[in-house]
């Protein structure tokens, strides 16, 4: 199976990270190779990737509607991993669990998003329902910007069951829920090995996920519109809950 990534940062990321099997870098012939295309065109060849130039409208053909800023990269599937290697990795760093879990989300733009914060927060994981589900997709590559490409992404035939698993090896596992019985976001403690879960667009977590949760927590609202976008709420979610556990994570310095 080949997959064609495409937008320049998610080919760069996709190099950069070089987890998949690569075969061909495309290029707009009419493109300037400065800038991030220069450094994708840099990394390809680096790594030993055939570069062809080919005209736009090839580029428009192929991937239809997508914005894919003049290059495209094929590439085989998305490698992903195991729970236990999430673990794993957790335990490498010397970190307690951050893991983030999404309950059957399905527009590729949300998912793209919470797994761009996943990566930045340097969570450990993310766990993905195999069904009903949006998977990595070059859809989703390209709305993380190429953060999937340095994650560890798990999918598991029942996420039930994987909530149990977590629990067995000390991860709390906690539900954002707009619920009466949930505790607001910021004065919960959320020092600890953990695992955020996000529920989908909508409908929110699925009642056997929300019952299995250690406990649920909720995002204070003052305006009109009803409820936070999945991804909005996960990502303030995500980042509060990586603070929380400084001075442990040491953020870094951009200038």
């Amino acid at each position: 199976m080949t997959d064609v990534l495409y937008g320049r940062n998610a080919v760069r990321e996709a190099l950069r990270a070089g987890r998949r099997s690569f075969q061909r870098l495309l290029v707009s012939s009419g493109a300037q190779e400065a800038g991030t295309l220069g450094e994708v065109v840099k990394l390809a060849e680096k790594s030993g990737v055939a570069v062809t130039r080919v005209e736009r409208q090839e580029l428009d053909r192929r991937l239809r509607d997508a914005n894919h800023q003049g290059v495209a990269l094929e590439c085989g599937p998305y490698p992903y991993a195991e729970l236990s290697d999430c673990l794993a990795l957790a335990e490498a760093r010397h970190e307690p669990a951050l893991l983030l879990l999404l309950d059957h989300l399905q527009d590729p733009q949300n998912v793209g998003t919470l797994l761009r914060t996943a990566e930045i927060v340097g969570a450990h994981g993310v766990i993905l329902p195999g069904r009903r589900a949006a998977e990595i997709t070059p859809a989703v590559v390209n709305a993380s910007s190429g953060a999937t490409e340095h994650l560890q992404v798990v999918v598991v035939s029942n996420l039930v069951q994987a909530i149990g698993e977590l629990q067995k090896a000390g991860v709390w596992v906690i539900g954002v829920e707009d619920d009466e019985r949930a505790q607001e976001f910021d004065s919960a403690d959320l020092d600890m090995p953990l695992a955020l879960v996000i529920g989908a667009e909508g409908p929110g977590l699925a009642r056997l996920t929300r019952e299995r949760c250690d406990f649920l927590i909720k995002l204070p609202m003052r305006g009109q519109i009803a409820s936070f976008n999945a991804a909005v709420a996960g990502s303030i979610v995500l980042y509060h809950a990586w603070r929380m556990r400084s001075p442990r994570s040491t953020p870094k310095v951009t200038t």
